[in-house]
């Protein structure tokens, strides 16, 4: 099968190439449900490109990981950490919207 006869939906219980692209970070960030999760490792099992563009993408958070490895200064830390606390005692967030009251 060539990539473009897989980027026609598969079945319901599956994933088409352009979904499994579309949440390949939420993939490698582990924020998907089981449910889809295993969907997702499916489809990656049984097409080529999008295990290529999987590793890919794997690799290269790997190569970042290890090459920016700068530390954040702790009076820039501090910084950030006072500011989010001030905003948040105020009732705002990040960027001027607010918190929802409960």
């Amino acid at each position: 099968m060539d990539h473009d006869e897989d980027q026609r939906s598969e079945p319901s219980v599956g994933a088409n190439c352009t979904e499994a692209v579309h949440v390949l970070y939420h993939f490698l960030d582990g924020e998907l449900t089981p449910e889809r999760r295993l969907l997702i490792e499916y489809h990656l099992d049984a097409c080529h490109h999008c295990l290529e563009a999987f590793e890919f993408e794997l690799e290269l958070r790997e190569l970042i990981k290890e090459r920016c490895r700068e530390q954040v200064p702790d009076d820039l830390r501090h910084r950030i950490k006072n500011l989010l606390a001030s905003e948040h005692a105020a009732g705002t967030k990040p960027g001027g919207g607010t918190f929802p009251t409960t």
